[in-house]
């Protein structure tokens, strides 16, 4: 990706957002349980790296990680060459004006604006000679720490190495020449010379005069030099400069899945197959094992950790999720090593529907965390599934993406398309949800008790292209604890079986910024960016 090739034309005639076929039930976000709320017009903002018609995308420069910080104004991505580039908001100044706009319900004519700021190296290919395994330099996770000294502070990791970088300005000092006068030193030279050329020299190396010699070298007139003053240290540009603090490694046998840093501001997790480690950002020698499901004889193994995450206020808390599809709820406060769970969430399949497909496509990819902690978002290969902590008996929404892919899943998995792992996301009010799809689509699902909203956006300049609007069924009613499936608006833009779709292009990266309603999500190595 070009961090330089950014384009901010809006696209000002974007359609409405598709409302698409909604047949199911969803429940209330934690603050989204009063009333319908309408889709959303969703418009192009800005791209990075956009490439030509025909352009080959270099492996290295494809995206595999994004994030916005907390306040939402700085966005990190990381790519498969082990860099990580760092993009800050330009319309900061602009945001008080806009919330109070968002809270009228005024229309807003400005679009967030981003712009490139500084990218480093992150990691660089290594070799495990112990086990003869090449370890790519791929970023896999990026994960912002809590900012001090206008700094910005991010935690990055390929498959084994974890490392905290701190991002600042330095200024350049220059130290200027010596400030004489020319003129003076002139003369002073000349001086020193005669004056050298007639003094008495003494045996090893001594001066006769002692008031005029201070040693052999330099000789200073009675008086000295009135025109010799110190040399003067000027600031000129001012650069970021990226500097590693710790370095977090060989601590996990197998490949890091995810990171996740805890609300304290203290500590993190890293997360592998196998087990969950417990990290304190300023101790890199040592780290304590939380979570092991590692069995004691490896054929016993049934099920492998595929994420995690810690709790946003609570910090005693976290949520893993496993390739048989449950989530577990760990409070640290039980015991050192959480081998028992608090809660797990998972959902019973039908009697009858169990194929060979069944477990590869329950694996869940990536979970999130609701802002204010009461709900957690998990994608798996074929849904969407938004979960109450307070209600273990299953999801109190499932939105359908691939169902349209299930008469495909023998071709999936013979392309090994069916292992892709596709993450989700959530606004930052918990009224939508969104994750990738192929051909480079992305779905945002309305979450509000009631709500149709279904809408399929192209990561491309005209998102809405590939909208059909189809007549939708009118909605049956929903209480918050309705459980129930939406499937609205799923095969929009493709046939029955998915046969337009192109599997090579897929969008499986994408963040919804905190503040606001704005996503970022990564097309191969363009980094697309829209508002509503």
């Amino acid at each position: 990706m070009n961090p330089e090739d950014g384009d901010d034309r809006p696209e000002e005639a974007a359609a409405a957002a598709g409302a698409g076929d909604a047949a199911g039930a969803s429940s209330s976000s934690s603050v989204a349980a009063q009333g319908q709320h309408q889709p959303l017009e969703w418009r192009f903002a800005q791209v990075f790296g956009e490439r030509a018609a025909g352009e080959d995308v270099q492996e290295v420069d494809i995206i595999s990680a994004i994030e916005f910080d907390k306040s939402g104004d700085h966005l990190a991505t990381g790519d498969r060459g082990g860099r990580v580039v760092l993009f800050e908001r330009t319309d900061v100044r602009d945001n008080a004006s806009r919330r109070e706009l968002e809270r009228q319900d005024a229309p807003i004519t400005k679009h967030p604006e981003f712009r490139y700021k500084t990218e480093f190296q992150s990691h660089e290919p290594e070799f495990d000679y112990l086990k003869s395994l090449e370890i790519e330099e791929k970023i896999n996770q990026i994960r912002w720490c809590q900012t001090a000294n206008n700094s910005l502070s991010l935690l990055s990791t390929n498959d084994k190495t974890i490392k905290y970088w701190k991002v600042q300005e330095k200024k350049v000092k220059q130290v200027s020449v010596m400030n004489l006068d020319n003129s003076r030193s002139v003369g002073a030279g000349a001086t020193y010379a005669s004056t050298s050329s007639s003094r008495a020299l003494l045996p090893n190396g001594g001066c006769s005069d002692k008031s005029s010699c201070l040693n052999s070298d330099i000789l200073f007139p009675p008086g000295g030099y009135p025109s010799l003053r110190l040399p003067v240290v000027s600031s000129h540009d001012v650069n970021l400069v990226a500097r590693c603090r710790r370095v977090y490694a060989h601590a996990h046998d197998y490949h890091i899945n995810s990171i996740s840093m805890n609300s304290d501001g203290v500590t993190f997790i890293s997360v592998d197959d196998l087990r969950v480690l417990l990290w304190n950002l300023e101790i890199n020698s040592q780290s304590f094992n939380i979570i092991d499901v590692k069995p004691a004889n490896m054929e016993d193994l049934t099920e492998v950790i595929t994420c995690a995450e810690f709790h946003p206020t609570q910090c005693n808390t976290l949520a893993y999720s496993s390739s048989k599809g449950s989530i577990r709820l760990i409070d640290l406060r039980q015991s050192a090593l959480c081998d028992n769970h608090s809660k797990i969430f998972e959902e019973h399949e039908a009697p009858g529907s169990r194929s060979f497909f069944t477990e590869i496509i329950a694996s869940i990819s990536d979970i999130k965390f609701a802002r204010d902690g009461r709900y957690i978002l998990s994608r798996d290969y074929m849904t969407l599934k938004l979960w109450d902590i307070n209600m273990d008996s299953g999801p109190v929404s499932t939105f359908q993406v691939h169902e349209h892919l299930r008469p495909k899943l023998c071709d999936l998995y013979e392309n090994d398309s069916i292992f892709d792992k596709f993450e989700c996301c959530l606004s930052g009010d918990g009224l939508r949800v969104a994750t990738g799809s192929y051909g480079n689509l992305f779905r945002v699902f309305g979450c509000t008790p009631g709500s149709t909203e279904a809408t399929t956006l192209e990561a491309s300049r005209n998102p809405m292209r590939r909208q059909i609007v189809n007549p939708t069924r009118p909605a049956r009613t929903l209480t918050s604890l309705a459980r129930g499936v939406r499937r609205g608006g799923e095969n929009q833009g493709v046939d029955a079986n998915g046969n337009s779709l192109d599997f090579s292009t897929k969008l499986l990266h994408l963040a919804w910024h905190p503040m606001e309603n704005s996503i970022a999500c990564a097309a191969a190595n363009s980094l697309y960016m829209y508002y509503a």
